[in-house]
C-alpha cells in the first residue's frame, strides 16, 4: 500500500441498514443508548441515530417510503442505490457503510474518480434535526461515494455543511457509558482490494497484520480487516465506553445475552443490530 503523508481522515459514522426501525430503536436502547428521534431523508430512507460525546455516531437506516426509495434509485441516488445493492446481497440487517469526515466532498469525488474507486455520482441533502428537547433545526450534508466493485461494504465522505443549532448533549449520554466508536473489524475474500480502498479513501495507511490482513489507522479509530470467504462484510463494531462494569450490570440487568473476551463485552447481533458489539473500557 502507499505511503502518505497526509494525516489520516477521522471515522465520522457508520451506516446499519436494518429491516425495520422500530425495532432498531428498540434493541439499541435495550442496550443502553439514548437514541434520537427519527429523521426522515427526502429519498425515502429514514434514520434514528446513536451520537456519541466524540462526534462519532451510528445510523440506523431504513426504508420509510418505498416510492420514494424506487425514485431516487431511478434518478442516479448513490446513498440509496448503494443501499438496495447492499440489502441485496447481504440481507436487511448489517453494516454497510464506513463514512469518513471531510471538509470538501467535491475534492474527494474528484480524487475517487482519478483513483477509480467512485462510489457514483454525490449526493447533496437536507433535513430536519431535532433534539432530545423536540427542537428542531435543518441539517445539510454532501456525500462522495468510494468502492472496490464488491456488492458489501463501501465507504464515503461526508461533509456537514450545515450544522443544526440544537443541543445534542442529551443525546450523547448513554446509560452503558458508551463516549465513541473506536473501531471496525471487516472481513473479505479480498482483503488486498478492499485494504486498498479503505487506505485510499481514508488517506491512510493499510499495514499488513497476521494471514493476508490489514490494519488501517485513523484519527480517531482503527479498522481491521482480515480474511474469509465470501464478499466483503462488515462484522463488528468497538465502542469505548467510561464504564465497562457498568455496561456489564445494565446488560445483565436487562437480559442482554453477552460473553466477555479479554476484557471486553461481545454482544453478537440480532434483528435491529446488523453486527456484532463489542464495548472496551476506553483509554
Amino acid at each position: 500500500m502507499p505511503e502518505t503523508a497526509v494525516a489520516p481522515r477521522a471515522l465520522d459514522h457508520l451506516v446499519m441498514p436494518t429491516a425495520d426501525l422500530g425495532v432498531a430503536q428498540m434493541r439499541l436502547a435495550a442496550l443502553g443508548f439514548t437514541v434520537a428521534p427519527q429523521g426522515v431523508h427526502p429519498f425515502g430512507t429514514v434514520n434514528a441515530c446513536v451520537y456519541f460525546a466524540d462526534g462519532t455516531f451510528i445510523e440506523p437506516l431504513a426504508v420509510g417510503d418505498a416510492a420514494a426509495v424506487e425514485k431516487a434509485v431511478s434518478d442516479g441516488n448513490s446513498f440509496v442505490a448503494r443501499d438496495r445493492m447492499f440489502r441485496a446481497a447481504q440481507g436487511e440487517e448489517g453494516l454497510s457503510a464506513i463514512v469518513l469526515s471531510t471538509k470538501d466532498a467535491t475534492d474527494d469525488h474528484d480524487a475517487f474518480l482519478r483513483l477509480g474507486i467512485s462510489g457514483g455520482d454525490m449526493v447533496e441533502f437536507s433535513r430536519p434535526s431535532v433534539g432530545a428537547d423536540g427542537k428542531a433545526d435543518t441539517a445539510s450534508f454532501r456525500l462522495a461515494f468510494a468502492t472496490d466493485g464488491s456488492p458489501g461494504a463501501f465507504l464515503f465522505t461526508c461533509e456537514r455543511r450545515r450544522v443544526p443549532a440544537i443541543d445534542r448533549s442529551a443525546l450523547e449520554r448513554h446509560p452503558n457509558t458508551a463516549v465513541r466508536l473506536a473501531g471496525i473489524h471487516a472481513v473479505s475474500d479480498d482483503t488486498d482490494a478492499f485494504a486498498r480502498l479503505v487506505a485510499l479513501a481514508s488517506d491512510s495507511v493499510a499495514r499488513p497484520a497476521g494471514p493476508s490482513g490489514f490494519v488501517i489507522d485513523l484519527a480517531n479509530g482503527v479498522i481491521d480487516i482480515a480474511a474469509h470467504t465470501g464478499s466483503t462484510r462488515l462484522v463488528w463494531v468497538t465502542f469505548g465506553v467510561g464504564d465497562l462494569d457498568a455496561a456489564v450490570a445494565l446488560f445483565s440487568a436487562k437480559g442482554i445475552g453477552y460473553e466477555m473476551r479479554d476484557n471486553r463485552i461481545l454482544v453478537p447481533a440480532t434483528a435491529g443490530q446488523g453486527a456484532d458489539f463489542l464495548f472496551e473500557e476506553t483509554k
